[in-house]
């Protein structure tokens, strides 16, 4: 958003300020305060006009604008009501030199998740990537993962939504009875990362984070859950902005997120196999290691650093 459109939000926000006080007080004319009334007035901000000045009466309820006033976090919004993946954009605005910009679409036509496999990304949803340019090292990178793996839980659980998190990027909601599935749970959210660089240092990183949030039942996926089906229709600006600023908070500690991931898991404690590029590991799920490396303790008691892999988790021998 424009800063000084930005600036006039929240000048009117607490109550009427005349044209001529915030032309003033923003250094700009009459007509520049009026063109940028008008313009926050067409991306969906009610905004009424009187003898007393202008005052704010209403925030849209989705969209760029909307998740930016009152983000405490210093992300710049790119909104689109439909894309066919927010990681793919974000991959562009990473090439033209953007850093700390996030994607955010209503609904995603051509969305995947790791391994490209199909990922149903239906309106409704929170569908987001943010473009980070992060001082980390290559190596450090999963962290982030981990980071949006937190603060994804974290605002589901603001909105009422008991979440966890399987090792790497799934965050899930417990099954009622018996688990039949490999998941541990019914999907509520996935996050797929993506990075290029060199061999000491990272260009740029695109965190994509897909949560079913608003989505009913008849468009979910078998063994998929959303918000509206755990505790209804939330807020998608607020939940945006409370996973945004929990993010921010974490991708700058990725030791923090480390730990933060641990207290939020949903595999440690769990008999587990990880298929892996040489072969499965099968064992207790007993840690995770910076920088996001599963530990599994093996049947004859061998531990084993997992980087990558997909995770199942078993049903106890």
């Amino acid at each position: 958003m424009n800063e000084t459109r930005r600036a006039v939000l929240d000048a009117i926000a607490d109550g009427p300020v005349p044209g001529p006080d915030l032309a003033d007080r923003l250094g700009v004319s009459r007509n520049a305060v009026w063109k940028h009334v008008e313009a926050l007035r067409d991306a969906g901000f009610e905004i009424a006009s009187g003898d007393d000045g202008y005052a704010l009466e209403g925030v849209p309820e989705y969209g760029g604008p909307a998740v930016e006033f009152g983000l405490e976090a210093p992300f710049e919004i790119e909104y689109r009501d439909a894309v066919g993946s927010t990681n793919d954009r974000a991959r562009e605005l990473a090439d033209e030199g953007a850093a700390d910009v996030v994607v955010l679409a209503d609904e995603q036509t051509g969305s995947r998740g790791r391994l490209d496999r199909e990922w149903s990304a239906p309106s409704g949803g929170v569908w987001l990537s943010p473009v980070l340019r992060p001082d980390l090292p290559p190596a450090h990178v999963p962290a982030l993962t981990l980071a949006a793996a937190v603060a994804t839980t974290d605002a589901a659980r603001e909105a009422g939504v008991e979440a966890e998190i399987k090792w790497p990027n799934d965050v899930l909601v417990a099954a009622d009875g018996p688990d039949e599935t490999d998941r541990g749970g019914r999907k509520l959210a996935g996050i797929l990362t993506e990075m290029e660089g060199e061999a000491d240092r990272v260009s740029w990183v695109v965190v994509g984070v897909g949560v079913n949030a608003n989505v009913a039942a008849a468009d979910l996926p078998a063994g998929a859950t959303s918000v509206e089906e755990e505790v209804g229709r939330i807020d998608r600006r607020a939940f945006v902005q409370r996973l945004l600023e929990r993010f921010d908070a974490l991708r700058s500690d990725p030791e923090a997120a480390v730990e933060a991931w641990r207290d939020r898991s949903a595999t440690l404690g769990q008999r587990v196999r990880v298929e892996t590029p040489k072969g499965d590991v099968v064992g207790e799920a007993v840690d995770i290691d910076f920088p996001g490396a599963l530990v599994v303790e093996t049947d004859d008691g061998e531990r084993v650093r997992v980087h990558a892999g997909d995770c199942e988790h078993l049903r106890p021998v």
